[in-house]
């Protein structure tokens, strides 16, 4: 029995335990003080399951992309999939009504298996090789968003039959002042550039090639973005090329994909994109550009990713060790790391974490939560409170994790990939296994 049960009305007092900003919709805390995601208790995943283990709230997934769809109706929703992908969560968002965007075979066929109709695959890749578009004609995607004049190349060699394809364009957008990651400025890898005559160029090579169909402009002006501001201006930027395009061609372009990129919160105070916000900027700039250029209304495509799957995700590790250093700080190590989120290391990204398994009412201290992984810089979070009698066995779980974890997760010291494993409405289910040691050797042809 804890102080909780004796004194009920401490827990209306005390300050929420877990910020539903930051964690799954379904997230909540149980009489013996586990942590449960979709009526399930974190301590049966990872007793069943072992640790690491990536958790996935599928109510979570599901409502955020009915959100998407009630906020910017007459606006497409493709799913970026390189943000978290597995055949169950292609199918979740083909059931909610999205498309899906791939930029791999991997991707593509993963997809496909998710039982996604290919007339809802938008392929993307600044290199992709001939084989992967070999595969795209094959299926049939939708679209295909053309990064380079090698792709025309490739494409004109392949195609049998007509293809509709997006320039990726970039419009010179800066967001760095806005704390986010920049892939719409000029002097980077993507796209094709409005400056000078880049776009121009590319729009006559593809519309002189057989067989291709050039629909619309994409572009993505970067990562985490949080300012619906932006977008208006890339859709200006995106109307006034289509306008240059219809006067040098004659061809009036009916699709405009502005990408995803959303912005969501991590830690506590974290600004996010407001899907309402966008369709109300998407709206005027549409509008705005299109009456300053007499250009037909296109057809509008965005593509959030980390913004349905992201705040779906929990990661479970098992504490280690705690060591604390003479003069220096206090270090849990827990059984996961670099190899399961590369974020940290890669970007500095900042994270929550919170106690599983109990309720933990004595004091806290601030520790550093760090990785298994010979690498100083694997660390997890940084100067975190954490209870004071936080000791081997117990279960950390860290919210914002249904994005770019999974997908990006390595074998980093062989350590096998972490197992994914979907909640809702009480019962937990297998995605994807554990990558085990017999799986790693079997790459290994001695």
């Amino acid at each position: 029995m804890t102080l909780l049960d004796i004194l009920p009305s401490l827990r209306a007092a005390a300050p929420p335990r877990l910020d539903p900003a930051i964690w799954p919709l379904t997230t909540h805390v149980d009489e013996k003080g586990r942590i449960t995601v979709g009526r399930v208790p974190l301590t049966e995943i990872a007793d069943e399951y072992r640790t690491p283990a990536y958790v996935l709230d599928e109510a979570d997934f599901r409502h955020r992309a009915q959100h998407y769809r009630s906020a910017l109706r007459g606006t497409e929703v493709v799913y970026a999939g390189k943000a978290l992908l597995t055949t169950a969560v292609a199918r979740w968002a083909c059931e909610e009504g999205l498309g899906v965007d791939v930029c791999s075979a991997g991707e593509l066929a993963t997809a496909l298996a998710g039982g996604v109709p290919p007339s809802r695959v938008v392929l993307h890749g600044n290199a992709k090789s001939c084989d992967e578009l070999r595969d795209a004609l094959d299926v049939g995607v939708g679209r295909i968003a053309v990064d380079s004049l090698m792709e025309v190349t490739y494409l004109a060699g392949l195609v049998r039959r007509r293809q509709q394809v997006l320039l990726r364009v970039t419009p010179d957008i800066d967001i760095q002042g806005h704390r986010a990651v920049t892939t719409g400025v000029c002097d980077q890898k993507f796209g094709f550039t409005l400056a000078g005559q880049q776009a121009a160029e590319a729009a006559a090579r593809v519309l002189g090639t057989p067989h291709l169909e050039l629909v619309g402009l994409h572009c993505h002006i970067g990562s985490q973005v949080t300012d619906p501001a932006l977008y208006g201006e890339a859709i200006r930027r995106l109307v006034a090329a289509m306008a240059d395009i219809r006067h040098r061609h004659g061809v009036v372009l009916t699709e405009l994909n502005i990408g995803g990129g959303h912005g969501i919160p991590y830690v506590t105070g974290d600004a996010a994109l407001d899907p309402a916000a966008l369709a109300a900027v998407i709206d005027d700039a549409v509008d705005t550009a299109c009456g300053a250029e007499r250009f037909p209304r296109p057809r509008l495509v965005v593509e959030p990713g980390r913004a349905i799957s992201g705040r779906a995700g929990v990661t479970l590790y098992r504490v280690c060790t705690v060591k604390s250093q003479p003069g220096g700080r206090t270090f849990v190590a827990v059984d996961g790391g670099m190899s399961d989120n590369a974020r940290v290391a890669l970007y500095g990204a900042k994270y929550g974490v919170a106690l599983a398994n109990r309720h933990a009412l004595g004091p806290t201290r601030t520790v550093t939560v760090v990785g298994r992984h010979c690498e100083a810089g694997d660390e997890i979070i940084r100067d975190v409170p954490l209870p004071a009698d936080l000791h081997p066995g117990d279960l950390l779980a860290v919210p914002c994790t249904g994005a770019y974890h999974h997908s990006m997760a390595s074998t980093y010291n062989m350590v096998g990939r972490p197992p994914v494993v979907a909640v809702r409405d009480g019962r937990a289910r297998l995605l994807v296994r554990r990558e085990t040691t017999a799986d790693l050797l079997a790459r290994d042809v001695r």
